[in-house]
């Protein structure tokens, strides 16, 4: 959840409204764990915001903080990555997601402060001693005032198996097709669940329905298995009917707890000469609560680009157009010596700005030491991010001027930061990057692309 978080905090803050440069949109192609582009029989991707039964994880709770509203958030909220159950003695960080401008942590009541925050969203409170009771987060806005909390609590023990069904609205069909979600869940004797357990349960099954089972860690992945282990207290299983309608009895039992029981009954569907009419899909609603798409915008412009006029450079004086040309397949890159790794840039106005919006050659493994000048004032200077494309470079005091330059202060570091990636169909991106690794020297200045930005609340 956390890397999902830093991760997608790239696309957010490139979002309409903070400049020219933004992301029209995304999806997320991996939504639950599955085994999509093969990689073995038990190596599943486990990148999904829900598990393969769609059992929601911290990283679901952490993209709805992210992104629910359109573009700018539409309401506050605030979520606790992980649980309240810990050994004695047990200090540790505590990971807080929320769209709030501060997080007060809050133990038993006592405040332990406000969270240290990055990536906009994520708030780290460091060496939190555990104590069994109440763990608090309360979101703050920009005027200090609350606008979120969130809770978790210490969950007792293990006292019971709870088991209930997901099925269609309209009723669970006896067409020999239909499914029903079985979960199962360890509760304590107040009905949460408990966070830590991990136990087999053992199911048995009555009348018309066949077993289709869940999914594992395990031995085959437990595919089909009656003996289905819940992890983290809970799990999922699905029963499909027969074509007799009919009761069904599902048992649960698990060491040490009492047996949970379940029966649903399907509904008859009516057969005329081998054929139906029941359409299952037309039965289902679509989620339209979200409601339409705006006819207004839906965020408010917070950033302005500051056109570029010209630029001149150390070295490949011709080719400094291509840093700024809006075209990701080009760059500008010096001839590899350290006095010749700078380029200037001549702003259509004078403006302050405090962010520079920057892809450079090698984004993934490359780390540049820079320095940033606006006029003669050195504004930024630092070694920028490894990332899956564009860096910030944010001015805390920014300088009006017309002219920024951009120069190498030092030897370039390479180190991959993402596990040896490949963009699928990268084709000349890719090409790009590996160019920018085959650059011989440590003192090459390589821009992709470059934006100037200002805020428009610091006019």
């Amino acid at each position: 959840a956390l890397e999902m978080v830093r991760r997608w905090y790239d696309y957010w803050r490139e979002r309409p409204g903070t400049g020219l440069r933004v992301s029209a949109g995304g999806t997320k192609i991996i939504f639950s764990d599955s085994n999509t582009h093969y990689r073995g029989e038990e190596n599943y991707r486990r990148s999904g915001v829900t598990d393969p039964m769609r059992i929601e994880k911290d990283a679901f709770f952490a993209h709805q903080v992210m992104w629910n509203g359109w573009v700018d958030t539409d309401k506050f909220q605030t979520y606790i990555i992980g649980h309240w159950n810990y050994p004695e003695h047990t200090v540790k960080p505590v990971y807080v997601v929320s769209n709030g401008e501060q997080v007060e942590l809050l133990l038993n009541g006592k405040s332990l402060g406000k969270g240290k925050r990055e990536s906009h969203f994520l708030f780290t409170f460091d060496k939190v001693a555990y104590q069994a009771g109440r763990l608090e987060a309360v979101s703050y806005d920009g005027k200090g005032r609350e606008v979120s909390r969130y809770t978790l609590s210490t969950v007792g023990e293990a006292a019971r198996l709870e088991l209930t069904a997901m099925q269609n609205p309209e009723g669970f069909h006896a067409d020999g097709a239909d499914m029903a979600l079985l979960q199962v869940e360890v509760v304590d004797k107040d009905g949460r669940r408990c966070p830590l357990d991990n136990r087999t349960v053992r199911f048995t099954l009555k009348g018309e329905a066949e077993w289709r089972g869940g999914i594992a860690q395990g031995k085959d992945n437990h595919i089909l298995d009656m003996n289905l282990p819940v992890e983290c207290g809970i799990n999922r299983a699905l029963i499909r009917s027969t074509a007799k309608a009919g009761k069904i009895v599902v048992t649960a039992e698990a060491e040490g707890l009492p047996a949970a029981r379940l029966t649903l009954q399907t509904v008859p569907v009516k057969v005329a000469d081998g054929l139906s009419d029941y359409l299952p899909q037309l039965t289902l609603k679509g989620r339209l609560d979200k409601g339409e798409t705006p006819l207004t915008p839906s965020y408010t412009d917070t950033k302005r680009d500051i056109a570029i006029v010209s630029a001149e450079a150390g070295a490949n004086r011709t080719e400094t157009g291509n840093s700024h040309d809006d075209n990701e397949l080009s760059e500008w890159a010096n001839d590899g010596r350290l006095s010749t790794a700078w380029i200037t840039y001549t702003l259509a106005e004078k403006a302050s700005v405090d962010d520079i919006c920057i892809k450079l050659n090698g984004w993934r493994s490359r780390s540049y030491p820079l320095e940033v000048y606006a006029g003669d004032e050195l504004i930024w200077s630092g070694n920028t991010e490894k990332s899956l494309g564009y860096v910030h470079l944010e001015v805390d005091k920014p300088v009006c001027s017309d002219k920024i330059t951009v120069r190498l202060k030092g030897s370039t570091t390479d180190k991959d930061a993402f596990g040896q990636i490949v963009e699928v169909a990268g084709g000349a991106a890719n090409d790009m990057e590996k160019k920018a690794k085959e650059g011989k020297g440590k003192h090459n200045l390589r821009i992709i692309e470059i934006e100037f930005l200002e805020s428009i609340k610091s006019r």
